[in-house]
Parts: structure tokens; sequence; C-alpha cells
């Protein structure tokens, strides 16, 4: 079933089966539009045949995005009750929102990495091969940018100015252009010289980052890469391609960043959208005073 299907096939069991009242029905009516147009735009794969991966990306966009504590519980209970019929009439074969979790009390803040905690993940590719040039340049534009992972994936060869240290980044119709770091030049410099025109199937493949099949890498992949790289850090955080995009936001913000220039580089429409970084600055402040002031 395509996404409009999927709806109405929910609309249908919500009206005739649960008998739920109009609000209820409006509710999670909306909020399952909401995630397929979030899989639209973010995803190859759509409601019905969303993975466990797609379903806890939404949930960080959500929370990341300054969603109340009752919207995201009430989206999650909307996805739970979906995927729990169609596991019931055996339209899927697993249940993707069994590790989905409410907020109890307190809104959940974007979990970020300490600065040693970047610097040891970005360490972890080795450039020996081909695919660790890859996955070094991936890593470190992802912390240099703040892109989204969509945007990762969805850059073109022609997106990247080397000479400038800039990329531009393409999302809902709109473009920005995003500054490097040194390191960050460097590596997707060896990558486009030294390993690209390797990896290619064609020769006029425009994706910027391709797979070992030589065409466009895709959001799952990279988040398997992500992963790996996770355990091979030994890092015990839950690292997802939105950590990094969280971590970049916060460090600029804890180094003296204007929050008006960081909404502008990671393309937020509304500053409240990019608010919700100061929130965790100053929970991570207080943390520290707490732990370390003497009479705290």
């Amino acid at each position: 079933m395509n996404n409009t299907e999927c709806i109405e096939y929910f609309e249908k069991y919500l009206t005739e089966e649960k008998k739920a009242s109009a609000n209820t029905l409006s509710s999670y009516l909306r909020d399952i539009r909401q995630l397929g147009a979030y899989l639209d735009s973010n995803s190859e794969h759509g409601i019905q045949d969303a993975s466990e991966a797609d379903l806890g990306e939404y949930i960080s966009w959500l929370r990341s995005n300054g969603k109340s504590i009752a919207t995201v519980s009430r989206s999650i209970a909307s996805i739970k009750n979906l995927y729990q019929l169609f596991c019931i009439r055996q339209i899927i074969a697993e249940n993707p929102s069994t590790k989905l979790v409410s907020d109890k009390n307190t809104q959940k803040l974007p979990q970020i990495l300490t600065s040693q905690e970047v610097e040891l993940l970005l360490e972890q590719p080795e450039c020996v091969d081909a695919k660790g040039y890859r996955d070094k340049a991936m890593l470190e534009l992802l912390y240099a940018t703040g892109i989204r992972v969509t945007e990762l994936i969805d850059l073109n060869i022609s997106d990247v100015n080397l000479a400038a240290g800039v990329i531009r980044c393409h999302s809902r119709n709109k473009e920005r252009v995003i500054p490097m770091y040194p390191a960050a030049i460097k590596a997707l410099s060896d990558y486009i010289t030294l390993v690209r025109p390797q990896m290619i199937a064609l020769p006029d493949e425009q994706s910027l980052f391709v797979n070992i099949s030589g065409e466009r890498m895709s959001r799952q992949g990279f988040w398997k890469i992500i992963k790996y790289y996770q355990k091979k850090a030994n890092i015990e955080k839950d690292i997802t391609p939105h950590t990094l995009r969280h971590s970049f936001a916060a460090h600029l913000l804890e180094n003296g960043a204007d929050i008006h220039a960081i909404q502008e580089m990671l393309g937020h429409a509304d500053i409240s959208s990019t608010q919700v970084y100061s929130q965790l600055v100053k929970k991570q402040l207080k943390d520290v005073y707490n732990k370390a002031h003497p009479r705290a």
C-alpha cells in the first residue's frame, strides 16, 4: 500500500472498528499523515515498509524541533497503534515501532557527544582503503556542517567547492552555503581526488558519496557506518546521524556562535527549532556546576 492507502486503511479501522472519538480520529490521522510526509522527504521507504531506524529518526526529529512531550508521546501512540494493526492483519511481518518510548516527565533534549567523543569517533576511519577515505570524509563533513543525513547523501559532486572551503546544500526548495573547517576540507579533497574516481560505477555519476556498488549512498547504508564506528570507538551513547548534527550546533553555541548564524547553517525555518540547543547548553553548564561546585 502507498501512504495514502495506509492512512485510509487506518482511518477505516479507527472509525468502523474502534469507534474512535472525533478528537482521537483527528489526532491519530494527523500524526500518521505527518509521518508519511516526513518519510516522503527523508526516506526511501513509505509508511508500510518503514524501518525501526526510520521511526527512531522521525521521533528524534520531532524532539529536536521543539515538539512538546505531549505531542511526541501522542505521535508515538499513534504510530504504535498503526503498526500493531498492520502486524495483526499480517500486512507487515515485524513491528518497527516496538522500541519507541514516550517521554514521561521532562522534555528530552537532544543527546550530543562531548568534543572528546567527537574526536574519538572521527579518528576511527582508517585511510588505508577506499572505504576508509570515504567514511572519514562523510563523518568529517557531517560534523563540519551540521547538515541532515538526507542532505549529506543527496550532495552531488558539483555541490562542493574545495577552493572556497564550502558546500552548497539543497533542502525543501532552499539553498544554503556552509563553510567547512580545514580537516574536513582535506578529508573531502582526499576522497574526491584519490578514491571517488575508482568507486563510481559510471563516469557521469553525480553523487558525491557512493556505496561499494558505485551508486549513491543510502540513508540505511550511512546508518550502518555510524553504528560501526560507534562500536569501534567504544562510545556507549546511542549515536545516530542526527547526533553529529546536534553536537555541531551545541558545540558552536558553547563557543560563542550567534544563534541566528547557527539557524542559517542548520536550515531551520523557525528560530525556536534552534533554541533547543540553548536549553541543552544551559543544562550542561548546570550539571557541571552541580558536580563541581563545593557548595552545590
